[in-house]
């Protein structure tokens, strides 16, 4: 990106949601983005998620810890290759933990879930909620590789109101609370704007939860 007259600072989107620019540095991100490759390689590796209705999301998806699937989660890669779900490393846990006391001044129970999703210029998420998890501790998602347009909005509608927040590369985003079950969604990347450093093409969303079980 190029120099900003204003640099970019951290935003209450909404009671419970903040938006951290820069919150991972270019040698953290490097790292990131490593584990994600090991993570993405089979058994239990990346896949195309396939809805209950015949559908296909365009983002890919692979998970650690529990695995989600439309729309609950288990031990296995139900719907994939039937894998054991790979283990949920204890670092990126704490790096979680650190990261939603930073945003929003909560410690959360150790989190549990990673659901990593991979986006290529053409691919887009649809406004949804983090509903299947039986704990309401904060969800931790950190952005890498391209820009995207990330639309957070409302309890209990998918439509307005919403606020749409660009994300770059090493931003932290959390929402809890209040907005902890807010309808988000990915309308828009922006290909070819990750760091050319970084060696990514596409975007990587690395999302933790806790799931309560």
């Amino acid at each position: 990106m190029d120099a900003e007259l204003f640099p970019r600072s951290r935003t209450e989107v909404a009671p419970g949601a903040v938006h951290v620019p820069d919150r991972l540095d270019a040698g953290r991100q490097r790292e990131l983005l490593e584990a994600c490759r090991d993570w993405a390689r089979p058994p239990a590796g990346l896949r195309t998620v396939r809805t209950p209705g015949g559908g296909t999301m365009t983002a890919r998806q692979v998970c650690l810890g529990w695995h989600w699937y439309p729309y609950g989660y288990a031990r296995t890669v139900v719907d994939g290759d039937g894998s054991p779900v790979k283990p949920f490393p204890a670092w990126l846990g704490e790096l979680g933990r650190d990261a939603a006391r930073e945003a929003v001044g909560v410690t959360p129970p150790p989190y549990d879930i990673a659901l990593i999703n991979f986006y290529d210029g053409d691919a887009r998420m649809g406004m949804h909620r983090d509903s299947d998890e039986q704990s309401d501790a904060p969800v931790v998602s950190f952005s890498l590789g391209d820009t995207c347009v990330f639309r957070f909005g409302n309890t209990e509608t998918r439509a307005r109101p919403y606020t749409d927040v660009e994300l770059r590369s090493g931003d932290l985003f959390v929402f809890g609370g209040p907005a902890r079950l807010a309808y988000h969604g990915v309308p828009k990347v922006y290909p070819g704007t990750a760091p050319p450093e970084l060696g990514l093409t596409g975007r990587l969303n690395i999302t933790l939860r806790v799931s309560g079980r």
